[in-house]
């Protein structure tokens, strides 16, 4: 229950009613927020929320949100309802758009974080929920664009009659303008029209504008003149019969217009009311946008919400109050407020012009605009509750036609609120017990306070009476509070400080105004010094209470700043320890690296060895030392590989001088050749051609001549020319085939990359269609795709059953099937791969 009636334009929701339709795309939205409402569903709630929350998220993240086109077409929808009625082109035009507009949001909101996990969860869940199974229709967009051009115009061929019509139509307008030229060229000769006229338009009629004095020179029909009368059009009585074919044309043209979307409303009509159900969807996207929209610019919203009925806000601010003195270049004075169940009723005491009625109204319009479904503008860590009713009593409500006074309409109030409220209530009351003699309108303003906090109704009162401070202070339930007020500088500090009442410095606000001083002494008199002590007292229990909550406001800031500075350590402890992780990884990839190229090295070494025909002996001692080598590198330490592999190689080049040297010793020294008896060549024997290189088997001999097998080729060569040689052993190929695998790996990386999961082959021939989804088919094996989807359309579905009959014989495709009617339907076939 909110009272009273009045309630929105008491405390301002009325104003933020009008400046969220102002951010409204469409009359769907502006409807939206015509029908907000305060609700008390815990639930209800949560969800508004949680939409508004998650529709500012996509505003400040995702540029790609579908915002345009929300165009109200409902009743044009309603109207075809009727049998016979029909949309007219820019109805259909913007029909067209709008669905689009539907089917693109959906398609957003209904993405999830893996579009290939069918289990995965959308980043939006309660926008998500929203866009739940609304219908997207597909098919009538297609049929809109079959009938529409981009422009909203109906095409030529939307039918084959419309087509003739206008190729009729054409041609018959191009044989007047001929003819009508031919005639002006002739008058221009004669000099019965000036040089520089043209055909014009009139009544829909071709004609030519002649000076008065000559149309009797050219036969025809004048249609009109200029209002100046020194000029008349003439149409030529050559192309009357033309001009009139095209009158009947035109005519033809807009009957079969009118059939072709007649017909097409006929289509249209039994969709009228999912239509209409999917635009109730666009409204409330609408209206949800436009409520972020006002979050973002206010610095609004979603506080922690509770079941149950809890204020516990921090740096709550007035959004009307703020947008004002914005442009005075002016912040709001932010408001921290606590109501529990031990401290339900806030009594706020202190000076007039304090900020009292403003922190009353912040409280009621902040809480209202939450249980309406809207963001707030307070800090995120604030508490808030929900509450079945909020009465309000601002202002002046006495009325001469209900003989009311000002008293008689609070006690009004009092009264239908002692009448309803209850522990789920939320009462606002300003200046309370006011506007009649304070001694009993203070009495009767304590007994009607004890009724609330006996009912356990939550509130917020101000008032300046002495006897209710003294009923907080005796009562458990009630709880005092005090606008600061700075008695040096004599200014409000607009700051709400709960515990102490506050004083209302009446005589230091009369002394600042100029209030003679003997005045003064005398109100001071009258009232008594007690009452000026306590109150001066009272005023520095504020003032002292205000100095230690700056000491407790510091020490908990520097605590929080000490909290931080552990957290960054933390995080940068981390980091440190991810990046210690990473380097250590980034230094097995050097050191595998290091060792592939080691081992080719390796292979080169162990090659050139060969090719200088060292001995069989010494050539495996060096692969005996080389494999000892790469053990050694295995089973290094990563930080002493790169070291340990330079030493290796550094041995290895020593050992490859020293058998250089000895050779060349060997060469330049007369060496005692030992007389060995070498054994003939016979079949099978590997041997070389002296001279050469390439090793070869003895498959035959034939007296002098050999038969020999080099690789697959098979040669006669003299036997005398042949030598002995080793059998040709097999070249560790490890590093350069690493070095392939990682290229291939890149490559199929930055393909996997670019790889786009839809094709669409409308518009194309069978045979083509065919072979652009057999080339899509394999990139999509080659890169592990699990799922695609080919966009072939409906049409007479010959492409679908080509296409469908190729996937059948493809051993790659698990299973094939017709994409969901919200995103096509029959026109699109989903495809999975294995």
């Amino acid at each position: 229950m909110i009272y009273p009636q009045n309630f929105e334009q008491k405390i301002g929701f009325d104003q933020i009613r009008q400046l969220v339709k102002g951010k409204c795309l469409s009359t769907l939205g502006m409807e939206r927020v015509d029908e907000m409402a305060f609700s008390d569903d815990y639930r209800e709630i949560d969800r508004r929320l949680e939409q508004v929350m998650e529709f500012i998220s996509i505003l400040q993240g995702e540029d790609d949100f579908p915002s345009q086109y929300f165009f109200d077409v409902r009743p044009s929808l309603k109207r075809i309802r009727v049998e016979g009625l029909y949309m007219d082109e820019s109805e259909l035009f913007d029909l067209r758009r709008s669905l689009e507009t539907i089917r693109d949001v959906v398609r957003f909101l209904r993405q999830t974080d893996d579009e290939e996990d069918e289990e995965a969860h959308s980043p939006y869940p309660a926008l998500y929920e929203l866009a739940g199974e609304v219908m997207v229709f597909p098919i009538l967009i297609a049929r809109i664009n079959d009938i529409l051009d981009k422009f909203g115009k109906v095409k030529d061929n939307a039918s084959p009659e419309l087509l003739r019509i206008r190729r009729e139509l054409a041609a018959t307008t191009g044989s007047i303008s001929r003819s009508l030229n031919s005639i002006l060229r002739t008058a221009q000769a004669e000099g019965y029209v000036e040089k520089d006229v043209t055909p014009t338009m009139r009544d829909g009629r071709l004609v030519i504008p002649v000076a008065p004095g000559m149309k009797r020179k050219i036969r025809g029909i004048v249609h009109d003149e200029s209002a100046t009368g020194k000029t008349v059009f003439i149409e030529p009585a050559e192309v009357v019969e033309a001009n009139n074919r095209i009158r009947e044309l035109e005519g033809e043209e807009r009957r079969e217009i009118i059939r072709i979307l007649t017909d097409f409303s006929s289509v249209v009509r039994p969709h009228v009311p999912a239509l209409l159900q999917s635009y109730e969807f666009l409204a409330e996207v609408d209206f949800i946008r436009a409520k972020a929209l006002w979050g973002m610019e206010t610095g609004s919203g979603k506080p922690s919400l509770e079941e149950r009925q809890v204020v516990d806000w921090f740096d709550a601010v007035h959004p009307l109050l703020q947008i004002s003195l914005a442009k005075h270049g002016k912040k709001v004075v932010p408001l921290d407020i606590e109501l529990t169940r031990e401290q339900r009723i806030l009594l706020i005491s202190g000076p007039n012009a304090g900020g009292k009625s403003v922190c009353l109204k912040t409280v009621g319009l902040l809480q209202y605009m939450l249980q309406c479904g809207m963001p707030v503008s307070m800090n995120e860590r604030s508490h808030a509750g929900v509450f079945r009713h909020i009465f309000i009593d601002i202002g002046d409500e006495q009325s001469i036609e209900d003989d009311l006074s000002t008293y008689s309409s609070h006690l009004t109030n009092m009264k239908n609120m002692m009448k309803y409220c209850d522990g789920q209530s939320l009462i606002l009351i300003d200046e309370f017990g006011g506007g009649t003699e304070p001694q009993i309108g203070g009495a009767i303003a304590e007994a009607v306070l004890k009724r609330f906090n006996q009912k356990g109704t939550f509130g917020v009162i101000t008032t300046h009476y002495q006897n209710l401070k003294h009923f907080a202070e005796d009562h458990e339930g009630v709880v005092n509070g005090a606008m600061l007020y700075d008695r040096h500088e004599m200014r409000a500090q607009f700051q709400l400080q709960i515990g102490n009442p506050g004083s209302s410095f009446a005589v230091e606000i009369a002394r600042k105004i100029g209030l003679p001083e003997d005045v003064i002494a005398d109100a001071s008199e009258i009232v008594g010094s007690e009452y000026i002590q306590s109150d001066k007292y009272l005023q520095d229990i504020v003032r002292d209470k205000r100095y230690w909550e700056t000491k407790r406001q510091n020490i908990r800031r520097r605590e929080k700043q000490m909290e931080e500075t552990i957290a960054r350590y933390e995080r940068e402890l981390e980091e440190l320890d991810r990046s210690r992780k990473e380097i250590l990884k980034k230094a097995k990839e050097d050191a595998g690296r290091l060792l592939e190229e080691s081992n080719a090295r390796i292979e080169n070494t162990i090659r050139t060895i060969k090719e200088a025909q060292a001995e069989k002996e010494r050539t495996r001692e060096v692969r005996q030392d080389l494999a000892d080598f790469r053990r050694q590198v295995e089973e290094a330490d990563k930080a002493a590989m790169e070291e340990k592999i330079a030493r290796k190689m550094d041995r290895l080049r020593e050992k490859q001088e020293r058998r250089k040297e000895r050779k060349e010793r060997q060469g330049n020294e007369p060496s005692v050749q030992p007389v060995v008896k070498i054994k003939p060549i016979g079949a099978g024997d590997y041997v070389r051609i002296k001279g050469q290189t390439s090793v070869g088997q003895v498959m035959e001999l034939n007296g002098k001549n050999a038969v020999v097998m080099f690789g697959l080729m098979k040669t006669n060569v003299k036997a005398d020319r042949l030598e002995r040689a080793d059998a040709p052993k097999q070249t560790n190929t490890m590093a350069k085939a690493t070095f392939v695998s990682s290229e291939t790996q890149d490559r199929m990386y930055e393909k996997k990359l670019n790889f786009k999961q839809d094709i669409d082959v409308r518009g194309m021939r069978g045979d083509e269609a065919v072979q652009a989804v057999t080339y899509f088919i394999d990139d999509a094996i080659l890169v592990g795709v699990s799922r695609v989807r080919i966009l072939h359309g409906t049409g007479s579905g010959i492409l679908r059953t080509l296409i469908r009959q190729y996937l059948a014989t493809v051993p790659g495709v698990a299973d094939f099937k017709d994409e969901h009617v919200q995103f096509g339907g029959a026109g699109i076939t989903v495809v999975d791969l294995k």
